[in-house]
Formats: C-alpha cells, structure tokens, sequence
C-alpha cells in the first residue's frame, strides 16, 4: 500500500500543469449518498491515494437526501476552486433531471465534468431464505405469488428503482417497490429479509454475496462479470433489455478555471492507472476508466438521452 501511494505521489509530484500550488488546504469530496454505497466506496479508495500523493487531507462528505440531489446541489453551490469535488453515480446526474418538472440544477450547465472513475455492472440479489436459485425459479415463484416479494432501492427513480422496474416489466412480474434513501442504508433490511431482492452495484454487494449473506441469481449487465464469472447474465434467462450497468464519475462547480479541471482530471486518471489501484477496484467488480474531460461530457450527454427514453416509457416519477 506505502508503495503504491509513493508510486502515485511521484507521478504527480512535478507534473508541470497549471494550478501548481493546489492544493494547498484540505480538499472536500462531496458524496451524494449515505455511507456503505458505490459512491462512498470509490470515493475513500480516491481520498486516500489523493491525501498520501498531494500532502493535504482529502475529506469525504456524505450528504444523503433525495435520491442524490440535495449533495449535488451542496456541490453546484459551491466556490469554484477545485477544493470542492463532487463523486457521484450516474443515476442523479442523467436520471434525476428526466424525474422532475422542475429539476434544481442542470446537469450540463452547472457542473464541469473531471473524468469518469469507473463502470460497475449491476447484480439481481435475493436474500437466501428465498427458494430460489436462478432468474427462471425466481419468476416462477413470484408469478406464483403476486405482489408478495419487493424490491429495494435506493430512491425513488435511481437507477436501482429503474433496474427494478424494467426487470418486472421484462419478466411480467409484481414485485412491490421499496425505496430507500441510499444503497447503504436497504442493505440491513435486505440482509434480514425484510425485503427481498435488489438489483444494485456489484461493488457494494459482492463482499456480501461472498460471504452467503446475500445470493446473486444474475447480472444485470450485457455480459458476465469476471468478478463472478459462473453467474449468468438476466439476458441468458430469457429477459433481454435489463442492462443497468452504471458508472461513478467526478465533477467540480461550473465556473472552475479549466487548467485547474484539466490538472484534477490529470491526477485522477494516472492515479487511477497504477496497478495497485486498479486491482483494488477489480477486487470490487469495478472497471476504471479515467477519461478525458469531454469523452466523460459526451458519456453524460447519451445516458441523458437513454434514460430520459427510459423513463418516458415507464412513468415513472420521483416521490
């Protein structure tokens, strides 16, 4: 790990860029959802390298509320000076403005694009007392049993509601939504069976389905994970259209000096190159990316688009 760090801490020390100086006091990461999510995680794998190759404290700050939205607008609100750097899902960046009709920022217009983290695919977990061990038992059962089983996620119109929603309407089954404020806080009650089944970031559930405490029946991804290579995808079952893979990414307040966005970008991406980094997110399931600043804009610009579609279709609205 000392070695690793010292690894990253040299490839930035020296980089002639602009902003040469920063940072030069603590650096805040807001993120948008309760401790324990895919956010949270990717984040304090960030904060970490970042204080060890910078010499400053990089701080994560969880700011739960409204599917995301109440930490992204902590972040727009923010001074434009690098010091403030939002880590978000892609659920309240390109779902949440297609959910209101009066969203309470602009995805496009209020925040800079740093870089895309990473892409995670998403797994279809079921609490283990369910008797059911693949996509076509489950369905079978809840067919049987209709409007008797739920599905957790973490908000209302999230990309785990909308991954819910597209896998009942695939599967031609009634499955009761239960919405929580954050991944991390469904995944007691799912652990407990008070509700059951997820379809959610591999990230955060792959250490529970390790250890039994939770059972993948399948991906929700257009292919297998290497992370569980013997577990299929939902489209091998016969339900085809149920890829909710979703991504973490990093933004700064519209405005930012675009040396200092390019220098942030630049940081991030040969951090997250360094083998030791990387293997920590396959460890995960997580696939890093580290993007320029217009590649990741042009990510965010056709997943607006998709899910806008997406949602359009399904009515869904956010509570």
């Amino acid at each position: 790990m000392r070695i690793a760090c010292s690894v990253i801490a040299a490839m930035l020390t020296g980089h002639a860029v602009a902003q040469a100086d920063f940072p030069s006091r603590p650096v805040r990461i807001i993120v948008n959802f309760a401790a324990g999510g895919p956010s949270d995680i990717v984040a304090r794998i960030i904060s970490a390298r970042l204080t060890e190759a910078w010499g400053k404290s990089v701080v994560v700050e969880n700011i739960a509320g409204g599917g995301g939205n109440i930490g992204v607008e902590r972040a727009v609100k923010a001074t434009p000076d690098g010091y403030t750097i939002l880590l978000s899902g892609s659920s309240p960046l390109v779902i949440n403005p297609s959910l209101q009709d009066k969203p309470s920022f602009d995805t496009v217009r209020d925040l800079a694009p740093v870089t895309l983290i990473c892409t995670i695919p998403n797994l279809l977990v079921i609490h283990p007392a369910v008797a059911a061990k693949s996509v076509e038992e489950f369905v079978a059962l809840a067919k049987a049993r209709p409007g008797q089983f739920t599905f957790a996620s973490s908000g209302s119109g999230t990309a785990t509601h909308l991954g819910g929603e597209l896998f009942k309407s695939s599967a031609g089954v009634d499955i009761r939504h239960i919405p929580y404020k954050g991944t991390g806080l469904m995944i007691p009650d799912l652990i407990a069976g008070r509700v059951t089944l997820t379809i959610a970031a591999m990230a955060t559930f792959l250490p529970l389905v390790r250890d039994g405490r939770l059972r993948a029946i399948a991906v929700a991804s257009a292919k297998r994970s290497s992370a569980l290579p013997d577990v299929p995808t939902i489209a091998e079952a016969g339900y085809v259209g149920v890829d909710t893979s979703s991504w973490q990414g990093a933004w700064v307040p519209a405005k930012s000096p675009a040396p200092l966005v390019r220098r942030l970008n630049q940081d991030l991406h040969r951090l997250l190159m360094v083998p030791d980094v990387r293997m920590r997110f396959a460890e995960l399931g997580m696939e890093p990316v580290g993007n320029s600043e217009q590649a990741f804009a042009r990510v965010i610009q056709s997943d607006l688009l998709k899910w806008a579609k997406v949602i359009k279709a399904a009515g869904v609205k956010a509570e």
